[in-house]
């Protein structure tokens, strides 16, 4: 006998994690199941977030993206043909809208929070303003001289914490356990290559 789940019952995701949850939440919203486009908002935004601003897109340039992202997902959900995959599918769309938004301009390249242990101050002194800007080259010329899996790893985890290392690791195809290890040595070669380029200072 089949049972008809509601929002008001049991959501068919339910008790899953991973990608097994988030390919029902994609089935779901093919339904018309609201909440399941809720859940997917919820658990993968910090995923695409961090994909738009770790190609040097400025925050408001980011949050257009962002939008975007969802939006195509909203439009095209049908068209997701692995549901399994919809984190991949996410980072594919987020890096092409990104990549588009920087050939049309509309994006200065600045510090990304991926790598930023400090946020700026919002009015910044023409020193200190001149001071980040150089930070901020350095450091992107060392992140650039990173292998490509650390630049992906990177971008990916610094920000977006432990609770999303699942789609991580289903993302990048590692296992789940070598996500933080990978990603601390990767941190390890990025200040390694930025004293580098400081000249040691």
């Amino acid at each position: 006998m089949t049972e008809l789940h509601t929002a008001r019952t049991n959501p068919p995701w339910e008790g899953l994690e991973g990608s097994e949850r988030h390919a029902a939440c994609v089935i779901a919203a093919r339904e018309g199941h609201k909440e399941a486009l809720d859940v997917l908002v919820a658990e993968l935004t910090p995923l695409v977030w961090h994909i738009a601003r770790g190609t040097g897109l400025e925050r408001a340039a980011a949050e257009d993206v962002v939008q975007t992202v969802w939006l195509a997902l909203v439009r095209h959900v049908d068209k997701v043909t692995e549901p399994k995959a919809v984190a991949g599918w996410l980072i594919t769309t987020t890096r092409r809208e990104a990549n588009r938004t920087r050939q049309r301009g509309s994006a200065q390249v600045e510090l990304s929070p991926e790598v930023a242990e400090h946020v700026p101050s919002t009015e910044p002194q023409p020193e200190a303003e001149a001071l980040r800007t150089e930070r901020d080259h350095r450091l992107w010329s060392a992140f650039h001289r990173l292998d490509q899996r650390c630049q992906e790893l990177l971008r990916l985890t610094v920000l977006a914490g432990r609770a999303e290392y699942r789609a991580v690791a289903e993302a990048m195809r590692m296992p789940h356990g070598s996500i933080g290890p990978t990603r601390g040595r990767c941190l390890n070669s990025l200040r390694a290559l930025y004293d580098d380029g400081d000249g040691g200072r």
